[in-house]
């Protein structure tokens, strides 16, 4: 059999990538750096500064139909399925900024039905909730009492809105009507008669008040101070969405399903003007110091119209998709941007600068600029790849017709600049690629990382350029062809000669060919060299250069060879095939799988000779070559003669993927060869566990665990040994490879172990007690110590005084910290459940119970404390009894002693 590896593979978690918002309400602090959203049954706590997760609150266990923040973010409330409102307290650490805590302060039931809407005032002390039971109840957040209580809806409450409104006194001289007069006497004793208007022109009269919406069309207007109803609003016909109040005009904005908003006049409740928007509204709001309002909807597109005309501000967008439809806009007076949040589970942050410009009279103006975007979540993860030269992006293909390019930046943002365009902190949004129609479900990059490939199930294949520097994400070309969705894809893998210009500026010149696979079971080679010279001779699109009837069934997977002479195709029908590059002749068969292969690979070209099952295997001249399939194997293949060298199992589910791991230099110590550098693989399967295995024995030498779904992406960085996983569970994984630093420390502990046990043996050889039992406490040895315990106990004879035989142990073991005493104690324990050793323990747990008072041993807490205790008087009552029956059976042979004398069978002692 092959030796085993003497070095530890390991990897740990160095960052994750996974969903904050998956639907439901959204809600942001006045500062518009805290984000609280809805994950399911958890609510998230997220800095928008740097995209850290701040808290995680768990909730009740069921699903949050409502959620909102105050204004300082110090209080959060959530509402659930199972009728119960949780008021939460943040504690912001002030030591540092990202360190929050959140603690339950108040729960109860607001309603009989779940809460479907609430709302929070400015100060941040107040909490409407409205339900389907037609009721909104306004809260205490502090006190977490209800203060109001509303009737009049007759169905769902569908918007609240708390605002404050503030009149002045009238002057004298206009009407008088309703206002008492007073006879008064002036300095030169004449009556005059006086208007009492109660306050003077300067005071003004604040009025706190509460608007709401239902889903019949209604809204009403409350006073929170006489507790009634102000005004009924009827003139929306759908659902109201959503409600906003301008103190400037003194207007109340409405936002409903009917397609229109209304501006209602709030000194005497009327209609001030209809807009149509031709489009459902899901939000309205108040931007640009007053001026101007938003709208979004169904449509996906953020749109600003200006406050006293009711015209349009910008000019007319195209409608997007229905993932696009706007289902919440956040926006306050103290921001310079305005969040909308997408039914797609995207957040946009768009600038509001344009609305502040001098020249706002020229009109229209363009669209909002987006500053920055936010993946709620990356849904299902099908594939990934470093990007770039420095591999500084990820694209991520999600169950999207959209490609993702995401930052790995560990720089930190600036506070003076949060929302700098394109996003500088790691996880960041800095790309959306469109064009596809359909859903991407494979990609692949160049040796460059500036060109990238995409595959979709709008049967079309694209070509992306990549130009990170000039922040220039651009489509270059489109491969129409195929006639089902292409789920294989792959570029060339080898770079062009060391100082050609396509290795200098590899922007300016685009790999020369693109392999793609299909479900039509077929594959096409398609020249790209060609299609700039295409273009500007407007000779159409892209052809493929051949087409060859590949499988019987879908395919999977297309990989090239370390110089691109070959390529090598995955298919459902089994097998996979390996093919020239030139010419499309197929090279060779691979036989072996009992299912449907999902993955393929080439080997590295310095891959050294691997141990095959039957001996040594070559792969200097042709290679290897890893695949992965659905019978929940993975296989490596020489490409000598296409014979399978080696069978690696140990994955409960199908082989999603598979890889070689880098070689590097510093791992030649893991084989008994020295001059050779392992083998690794790495693969990731159903079962949601990416593992890595030693090609040379065929074992897993680490198994990663992060995942609940199945992983249907693995990537590896080429130089720092970094996998990258994602899968079904919308997270994406970064591994960091630790086996140096696992090396180094094992290595050092080892060295300090030998070091402690012979200095063990020095105190032991020495008679230093105190310090060898301390020693041989911290190095977990119980052998050592019974044996210096032992040693000790025997002693003949024992010193004066002494409990255990030695003065010097009594002196350590009545000075004994908890933790030591804990564990000498679980020793005792171990050594009590033997007669052989039980003389040890219980003169040892006498020493114990005679040097500790009882305070000190109940204060004892440590894991399995009871049950120590347990055992411990259990195993001493059984010895005490073996005592004592060992005690009357001595009384027997004195008896049978006495009386053999009497007899004369024994001479009779003096």
């Amino acid at each position: 059999m092959p030796p085993k590896a003497s070095t530890t593979t390991t990897f740990e978690v160095e960052r994750v990538i996974q969903p904050i918002y998956t639907g439901g309400d959204v809600a942001l602090d006045k500062s518009g750096r805290i984000l609280a959203t809805c994950l399911g049954e958890e609510a998230l706590i997220t800095d928008l500064n740097n995209g850290d997760l701040l808290v995680r609150v768990e909730g009740d266990g069921e699903v949050l139909t409502a959620l909102c923040l105050t204004p300082t973010a110090s209080h959060l409330i959530l509402c659930s399925r199972s009728l119960s409102m949780q008021i939460y307290f943040l504690e912001f650490s002030q030591s540092d900024a990202i360190a929050v805590s959140a603690s339950l302060l108040k729960t109860v039931k607001p309603h009989s039905t779940p809460v479907v809407t609430i709302a929070v005032d400015a100060t941040g002390t107040l909490v409407a909730t409205g339900s389907a039971d037609g009721v909104i109840k306004i809260w205490d957040i502090r006190g977490g009492y209800v203060t109001h209580t509303f009737r009049g809806h007759s169905g769902v409450i569908s918007a609240l809105y708390f605002f404050e409104t503030s009149e002045t006194e009238p002057d004298q001289d206009l009407s008088t009507f309703g206002k008492k007069k007073k006879r008064h006497k002036n300095k030169d004793g004449e009556d005059t008669i006086m208007t009492d208007v109660g306050l003077s022109s300067s005071n003004k009269k604040v009025s706190y008040r509460i608007a709401s919406g239902n889903e019949d069309g209604q809204i009403r207007v409350w006073d929170l101070e006489k507790r009634k109803s102000l005004a009924s609003l009827d003139s929306h016909v759908s659902v109201v969405r959503d409600l906003q109040f301008s103190s400037k005009a003194n207007v109340l904005l409405s936002a409903s399903r009917d397609k229109t908003a209304i501006i209602w006049d709030m000194k005497n409740f009327t209609v001030k003007k209809v807009i149509p928007l031709l489009e459902g509204v899901e939000a309205i709001g108040v931007v640009g110091n007053g001026a101007f309002f938003y709208t979004g909807g169904e449509n996906g597109r953020l749109r600003i119209w200006e406050l006293k005309s009711g015209r349009e501000v910008t000019r007319e967008q195209e409608p997007g998709g229905e993932t696009d439809g706007i289902v919440h806009v956040l926006h306050n007076f103290e921001l310079n941007f305005i969040l909308s949040v997408h039914a797609d589970q995207s957040l946009n942050l768009h600038s509001i600068a344009p609305l502040l410009t001098p020249d706002i009279a020229s009109l229209p103006i363009e669209p909002l600029p987006i500053l920055r975007r936010i993946s709620g979540t990356h849904d299902e993860v099908i594939d990934l790849a470093y990007v770039t030269p420095n591999r500084g992006l990820l694209a991520i293909a999600t169950n999207s017709e959209s490609l993702r390019l995401v930052s790995l930046s560990t720089a930190s943002t600036s506070d003076s600049q949060p929302f700098a365009p394109g996003g500088s902190y790691f996880g960041a949004d800095v790309a959306l690629l469109q064009g596809h129609e359909d859903i991407i479900i494979c990609l692949d990059v160049d040796w460059s990382g500036c060109w990238l490939a995409t595959g979709a199930k709008d049967n079309t294949a694209r070509l992306w350029r990549i130009d990170q520097a000039n922040q220039s994400f651009r489509y270059f070309a489109t491969f129409t062809g195929h006639a089902e969705s292409i789920g294989a894809i792959a570029l060339p893998s080898n770079p062009p000669p060391h100082g050609s210009p396509a290795f200098i500026n590899p922007l300016e010149h685009p790999p020369p060919f693109l392999l793609t696979g299909s479900q039509d079971r077929t594959i096409k080679k398609w020249e790209i060299a060609r299609i700039n010279k295409s273009k500007k001779d407007s000779q159409g699109a892209p052809r493929a250069l051949y087409t060859r009837k590949a499988h019987d069934k879908d395919i999977n997977a297309i990989t090239t060879n370390h110089n691109s002479t070959l390529f090598a195709s995955a298919s459902q029908d089994r097998t996979v095939k390996v093919w020239s590059t030139d010419g499309g002749e197929v090279q060779g068969i691979l036989r072996g799988h009992r299912r449907g292969v999902w993955a393929v690979r080439f080997a590295p070209k310095e891959a050294p000779p691997i141990l095959g099952e039957s001996g040594v295997a070559s792969s200097n001249r042709r290679g290897l070559i890893l695949t992965g399939g659905g019978d929940k194997s993975v296989k490596i293949w020489s490409l000598e003669d296409y014979s399978c060298l080696r069978t690696l199992e140990g994955h409960t589910n199908s082989i999603l993927k598979v890889l070689w791991m880098p070689i590097r230099p510093v791992d030649a110590t893991s084989t008994n060869d020295r001059s050779q550098p392992p083998l690794q693989v790495a693969t990731a399967g159903g079962d949601g566990l990416v593992k890595i295995w030693d090609s040379n024995t065929g074992e897993v030498v680490a198994t990663l665990d992060n995942h609940s779904d199945r992983i249907w992406a693995l990537t590896v960085h080429p130089e720092t040994n970094a996998l990258v996983s994602g899968g079904g569970d919308s997270t994406i994984t970064f591994w960091k490879d630790t086996t140096a630093k696992t090396i180094a420390t094992n290595t050092a502990l080892a060295t300090a172990r030998v070091e402690q046990e012979q200095q063990l043996q020095n105190y032991v050889h020495a008679g230093h007690y105190r310090e060898a039992i301390t020693l041989a406490l911290q190095l977990n040895q119980p052998g050592r110590l019974l044996s210096l315990l032992q040693s000790v106990v025997s002693a003949n004879p024992p010193e004066a005084g002494s409990l255990s035989g030695n003065l010097a142990v009594d002196s350590v073991l009545s000075t004994l910290s908890d933790s030591q005493l804990l564990l000498l104690i679980s020793r005792v324990r171990d050594w009590n459940t033997n007669a052989r050793t039980a003389v040890v323990a219980q003169r040892v747990l006498g020493v114990i119970l005679r040097s500790y008072s009882a305070e000190r041993l109940a204060g004892l807490r440590g894991r399995g404390w009871k049950e120590m205790l347990d055992a411990l008087a259990a195993y001493t009552e059984r010895h005490y009894k073996r005592v004592e029956g060992l005690l009357e059976e001595s009384y027997m042979v004195d008896f049978t002693l006495i009386e053999m004398e009497e007899t004369g069978f024994l001479p009779a002692q003096d």
